[in-house]
């Protein structure tokens, strides 16, 4: 039996991963089953990537850690995505692949379309007011920090006669502990997941609500489709001068230290995350008129949208 060079027998490799990074293992499993997929020996793949036999071989193996350049060039030879050597979930199985080629290259209207038909269809939720998806009587206001979520939220609960929920109460009184704590103790993940909690539990006490969003909920998409799919949503926009000047009017200081450095910053989240919040059925402009206009715009966006009387 010949075998290819750097080849092993099979059986050969499962003691030899102890000890290696299971990424890499794992990144070299996938190499080794695109090529067998494609029907290429693995000096095809090397002389169509442009390395050495030994470095694909080290690859899938994951004995090598290789640059992303030379990836690259292997997911290049194997005509695939990196983000399908990487390991995308998207890319996981056959059912997977066939789906995102469909969704490649759509528009957002129509990715937006087969997002709500794909809720619908799994019972998870949809758009409300299209289709047979009811509109929700509990209100979520969406934004960055400082744009009128807890000012614009108390008016508008009173107005309705709703509870009005401040969710990042409700995710401190899970934890015990403040925002801030919670995130230094325990880290990100443990926060999203009080975050997901704290919204699946509102969901579930209250038919109607006006309940204020913290900003960053938008970055975890499963809580993210579970408001959209359980709450009429409205995006309260502001400048990022009225952010900046409304966060520190709250009391809080510490972007005056460093006011250059920390209005780039805002600038670059509001950007990252503007196309996320854009997914809200309504939009406000908190920053065009004062807060009495404000108000009675959002009170009359809302009740429209809710059928209630004007």
């Amino acid at each position: 039996m010949t075998l290819e060079p750097g080849a092993r027998l099979a059986g050969d490799d499962g003691d030899d991963n102890e000890g290696k990074n299971p990424f890499l293992v794992a990144l070299g499993e996938r190499v080794r089953a695109l090529r067998a997929r494609r029907g290429m020996t693995r000096k095809a793949v090397a002389v169509a990537a442009d390395v050495s036999e030994r470095h694909l071989a080290n690859l899938e193996y994951g004995t090598g850690n290789a640059s992303i350049l030379v990836l690259l060039q292997v997911a290049g030879a194997l005509q695939c995505s990196l983000a399908e050597l990487l390991g995308d979930i998207t890319t996981s199985s056959p059912e997977w692949l066939l789906i995102r080629e469909l969704l490649e290259k759509r528009d957002e209207a129509t990715l937006r379309r087969v997002r709500v038909a794909v809720g619908q269809l799994l019972g998870t939720g949809g758009a409300h007011g299209e289709g047979t998806v009811p509109r929700s009587s509990r209100v979520a206001l969406i934004g960055l920090r400082g744009a009128g979520k807890s000012t614009l939220g108390q008016m508008l609960g009173e107005d309705l006669d709703f509870p009005f929920i401040e969710l990042s109460r409700e995710i401190e009184k899970f934890a015990g502990c403040g925002i801030s704590e919670i995130q230094a103790l325990y880290g990100q993940n443990a926060y999203r997941r009080y975050e997901r909690r704290a919204l699946e539990e509102a969901i579930q006490i209250y038919p109607d609500a006006v309940i204020a969003i913290p900003g960053g909920l938008v970055s975890d998409p499963a809580t993210f489709n579970l408001l959209l799919a359980h709450c009429t949503t409205v995006w309260l926009r502001a400048s990022p001068e009225d952010h900046m000047r409304r966060v520190t009017a709250q009391g809080d200081l510490r972007p005056i230290a460093a006011s250059h450095e920390a209005m780039e910053d805002l600038r670059g989240i509001l950007a990252g995350r503007a196309a996320f919040y854009s997914k809200a059925e309504f939009q406000l402009d908190t920053s065009a008129q004062p807060l009495a206009p404000t108000f009675q715009a959002l009170r009359a966006m809302v009740r429209q949208a809710l059928s209630l009387p004007a």
